[in-house]
């Protein structure tokens, strides 16, 4: 082996840089990760007739409906109001999770990070 190299790192202080960085870059991460676990997100639909509050753990944190829209006769729409909700809320989540983690990765989609 040439001196001052290791494996295509000439000088090797690149390798201890390239170290350095990759612990930086997952300190980062684990902190934007349990700032996004503690960040809430909220969707409604039906005009705010229901509106739905997750975490960045996508665990529902609380489901509201207003009076008005509860009949009887028509349950599957006040399903389907909050299937809406819930869903979109957990969309909120899942945008803000990748936005954050893409500025840390440059971009790059790193399977089974987030």
């Amino acid at each position: 082996m040439a001196r001052g190299g290791f494996g295509g790192f000439p000088g090797g202080g690149n390798m201890n840089n390239l170290m350095k960085q990759a612990q930086k870059l997952q300190k980062q991460m684990e902190e934007s990760q349990k700032e996004l676990e503690n960040s809430e997100f909220e969707a409604s639909t039906g005009g705010g007739a229901v509106s739905v509050k997750v975490n960045g753990k996508k665990e529902v944190l609380s489901v509201n409906i207003k009076e008005e829209v509860v009949d009887s006769d028509d349950v599957e729409m006040l399903e389907d109001l909050i299937l809406s909700a819930v869903n979109e809320a957990l969309r909120k989540a899942d945008e803000e999770t990748a936005n954050k983690m893409g500025k840390l990765t440059g971009g790059m989609n790193i399977p089974g990070l987030f």
